[in-house]
């Protein structure tokens, strides 16, 4: 047996303590986020757990232990058997359009646990698990972890990073969002540019359903939801057609990019927003790489091989991958237009 490294170890041991500090933390945070603790504290904080249980209506006995985990983790500040939140701690447990809002990612990760044995048994059937199949928690998980990157980029950065785009969509421009999911980029557009037309497609018609749902109570009038699948949407001649954090999850995504070609007008554009990533593993050996794999395990690559063909791209393919695949369509010129610190944006032509 090799000599063990104790400071190796020792090392080791308290990295993984840490990763299950933060794994016991996800249904803390959930519950928080649920019940309004966190809310709770920012309003009435620094304060006491008597005094944040009644202002949430919660039992006292559980708040203070809620409080006492959320200390310990660095979620919540403590001084003298009083708590708070501070500002940094709020922007990422209060605020919904906070750019660092990440309830929605302790969401997924719950989604993830709960999907657990479908995936397991696809390791070793090598199947897929569709979106559908997925846990029941996911569709709105995942529509609510990539909301804080849309609503502060989207509009702002990525869509005056393509070539000429804003100028038609100031004018009117005919516009698909293609794997739209529940819709907030859909709508985020049709807000920012009311003379133009948006269309959401996605294969999961309950997604849509919610999508039409957040759409008509947003009273945005300027778009439709339907159901459609990549490689065969409805509709020609758009002027831009748009594909967030979807692409790596298709099932055959060169045919969703030659069918995204042939719809577009001619001199149209495609945005391909997708999970930033290098081109090798050892790139993607980071905090954000780390998540993104993990994800790329449970929900990704099971949806795609749960589709024809199943590429499996995987969330982490990277530029040069992604780029293969839209050149595969004829686009003769595709660039990084935009990025974040989570996401790449491609502009395809």
């Amino acid at each position: 047996m090799a000599q063990v490294d104790e400071t190796k170890l020792n090392e080791l041991v308290g990295r993984i303590l840490g990763d299950l500090g933060g794994a016991v933390s996800v249904p803390l945070v959930r519950i928080g986020d649920s019940l309004g603790l966190y809310d709770a504290v920012k309003r009435i904080g620094p304060a006491t757990p008597e005094e944040i249980a009644a202002e949430a209506d919660c039992a006292p006995r559980y708040v203070r232990e809620w409080l006492s985990a959320q200390a310990a983790s660095g979620y919540i500040r403590h001084d003298k058997g009083k708590f708070s939140l501070s500002p940094e701690q709020a922007l990422i447990f209060t605020e919904p359009d906070s750019p660092v809002n990440l309830i929605g990612a302790f969401d997924t990760a719950a989604a993830m646990v709960e999907n657990q044995p479908k995936v397991q048994l696809a390791f070793k059937t090598g199947k897929g698990v569709a979106w559908g199949d997925q846990a029941g928690c996911l569709f709105c998980a995942v529509a609510r972890m990539f909301r804080p990157g849309y609503v502060n980029a989207l509009v702002q950065d990525w869509l005056p990073a393509l070539d000429g785009v804003v100028a038609k969509l100031k004018t009117g421009a005919k516009v698909a969002d293609v794997g739209c999911g529940h819709g907030l980029s859909t709508i985020l557009m049709a807000q920012a540019y009311p003379n133009s037309d948006f269309t959401g497609y996605d294969f999961h018609p309950a997604s849509i359903a919610s999508a039409t749902a957040h759409a008509r109570a947003h009273g945005v009038k300027n778009i439709k939801f339907e159901v459609g699948r990549a490689q065969d949407f409805g509709g020609r001649d758009y002027d831009l057609i748009a594909c967030f954090d979807c692409l790596h999850d298709m099932g055959d995504p060169e045919a969703a990019a030659a069918h995204i070609r042939s719809a577009l007008k001619k001199g149209g554009t495609w945005m391909v927003v997708e999970p930033m990533a290098g081109d090798s593993l050892d790139e993607n050996i980071n905090p954000v790489g780390r998540l993104y794999y993990s994800a790329s395990t449970m929900i990704c690559v099971p949806t795609s091989l749960a589709q024809e063909t199943g590429l499996a791209l995987g969330a982490q393919a990277g530029e040069k991958r992604l780029t293969e695949v839209i050149r595969s369509a004829g686009f003769n010129k595709v660039r990084r237009a935009a990025q974040t610190p989570l996401n790449m944006v491609l502009e395809a032509t």
